[in-house]
């Protein structure tokens, strides 16, 4: 906006001010418009120059993300979790399949031994707790989070709880004139436009009548195709899918260009620089050089306050910001659709993230910020070094959501072999 009336701004001043200042104010105006898309200003040398925040963002974009998000909701229609991805890395899908045993054990130990608490508890020891296991098309969401007006995957899901909320709930939200739904919390929220294979979210009802079954049926019936519940089940009271994560599980999927075209386009030729050693911007990058750069986020506890976004960078320093990533790996694939004139399959970049947590727009700056550096060919600490950075502006705008997927939360002690990019 601001840049917008620098030139209104340059004319009223030369108005009121004599030649030479007017000439001056003039002059650092245009620098000021110059340097509106001149990128961080960083100190390593490298093959080629960086892309600034617009080119970047133009390379991100001009992608056949169609197919990303047909492949997608392919996997939400059909209910296939976590499991149908394995198929874009040869692996076997019954290895991926949502693992349910555990939770069966849990709700029968907490079942056998009601004599721990003692009769005269109330509250929360009487209530029923259930976790709900969701996949969701991000395409066809206005994200996961409530909001008025907007059609999310919360307020859905809550609308359809509101079937099983307890007679004396119900009558206190009908005194506030409020709509009668349930409270469904998440192990994390979801843009709009992010796909989840397998989101956790659990709800609680003082109602005993209430069956596992029933909540799977209402669900399924809210947006089928859509939403897809793919496992509810009854669990102990003190559950909570946010705290008890103990890890999250994302998958970047990003189109190839087969044609390597430029990314100011066809017919033009790269910008060259005459005031830098590094003059050419670059056309592509490569796919094993992400992977080097992403890699060395593996096993480490770093603080991403510089990859965040949407958040004040006051309110971003110390342990909040801090992630300990237990897998961070990139590699090439062949994306298959079902269509018939598709058979040939497209070659993505799948981007597999595996941490404790992550913070907001964080996968999407990552794989954005990866792929610029790894196009010039910087060093493989490349985003170890703008850890230390102090402007969000030396990261790369976040990359389109249509990519990005949540795969899976985890309860359980991290595996590495369940992954699907591995040494």
């Amino acid at each position: 906006m601001l840049a917008k009336f620098r030139p209104l701004m340059a004319t009223a001043v030369k108005g009121k001010m004599p030649p030479a200042v007017a000439a001056s104010t003039a002059a650092a105006a245009a620098a000021a418009e110059r340097e509106e898309h001149v990128h961080y200003k960083h100190t390593d040398a490298c093959k080629h120059l960086r892309w600034t925040a617009k080119e970047s963002y133009e390379y991100m974009y001009a992608r056949p993300w169609s197919r990303v998000v047909d492949f997608y909701a392919e996997l939400v229609r059909t209910g296939a979790g976590a499991a149908g991805l394995a198929k874009l890395f040869g692996k076997d899908e019954s290895d991926y399949t949502l693992d349910t045993t555990q939770e069966a054990c849990l709700t029968s130990s907490e079942k056998q031994s009601p004599t721990i608490s003692s009769k005269d508890r109330g509250g929360r020891w009487e209530r029923v707790t259930f976790k709900i296991v969701l996949s969701y098309h991000g395409g066809s969401f206005d994200g996961w989070q409530k909001q008025p007006g907007l059609n999310t995957v919360q307020g859905l899901v809550e609308k359809q709880l509101g079937k099983f909320v307890d007679e004396r709930k119900a009558k206190q939200l009908e005194s506030r004139s409020l709509p009668v739904e349930g409270c469904a919390v998440v192990a994390g929220r979801t843009d709009k436009g992010v796909t989840a294979l397998q989101q956790v979210c659990s709800f609680y009802t003082w109602r005993r009548d209430v069956k596992s079954g029933d909540i799977k049926d209402a669900i399924s019936e809210a947006a089928p195709d859509k939403l897809k519940p793919l496992h509810v089940s009854e669990v102990s009271r003190e559950f909570h899918p946010n705290f008890a994560a103990k890890w999250r599980r994302y998958l970047y999927i990003f189109p190839l260009d087969e044609d390597d075209k430029l990314i100011l386009g066809e017919d033009q030729t790269p910008q060259i620089l005459e005031s830098s050693e590094q003059s050419i911007i670059p056309q592509s990058f490569d796919v094993a050089k992400v992977d080097e750069i992403v890699r060395q986020l593996s096993g480490k506890t770093l603080s991403y306050r510089m990859f965040a976004r949407d958040t004040q960078a006051s309110r971003s320093i110390g342990p909040p910001t801090e992630c300990f990533m237990f897998h961070s790996r990139a590699a090439v694939a062949k994306l298959y659709s079902s269509t018939e004139n598709c058979k040939e399959g497209m070659r993505v970049m799948c981007v597999e993230l595996v941490a404790n947590r992550f913070l907001r727009k964080m996968v999407r700056v990552l794989v954005a910020t990866a792929i610029r550096e790894a196009g010039a060919g910087a060093g493989e600490d490349a985003l170890l070094k703008l850890m230390e950075a102090t402007d969000r502006r030396a990261t790369a705008p976040p990359a389109p959501p249509e990519g990005l997927c949540l795969v899976d939360v985890g309860y359980e002690e991290f595996d590495k072999q369940r992954c699907f990019i591995v040494d």
